[in-house]
């Protein structure tokens, strides 16, 4: 479990990198049947910007910790794109995609921590 909470602070580490900013992490392990133990979500200004997120995401990750995604998703469009780290789910969101999926509000029985935005 020490490595996945790793991989978690090394995925924020990466979205603080490119200005990702409203980190929230869900922790999932109190919920049975998820299709992982955390997600992060996050969001870009525009579509350059959370393609931008998402690049560090990766290239941070595997620097870091050694880790590739399983998939990553929603490349093409870049409002929503989801990382399959499988024990970790990372979504960066464009404001207006994330607030519509509102996926916080979905997943309120997961304990929800709220990242600082750096300056």
């Amino acid at each position: 479990m020490n490595e996945i909470k790793n991989l978690v602070n090394t995925i924020i580490e990466g979205i603080q990198e490119k200005k990702g900013s409203k980190i929230v992490v869900a922790d999932l392990t109190k919920i049975g049947n998820t299709i992982c133990n955390y997600f992060i979500i996050c969001q870009g200004n525009s579509t350059n910007h959370v393609s931008a997120v998402t690049n560090e995401i990766e290239n941070y990750v595997r620097i870091h910790s050694g880790e590739k995604p399983i998939a990553i998703d929603g490349l093409k469009n870049a409002e929503w794109i989801a990382i399959d780290y499988a024990d970790v789910m990372v979504h960066v969101f464009l404001p207006e995609t994330r607030q519509y999926y509102d996926l916080e509000d979905l997943w309120e029985d997961a304990k929800l921590t709220k990242i600082e935005d750096l300056n």
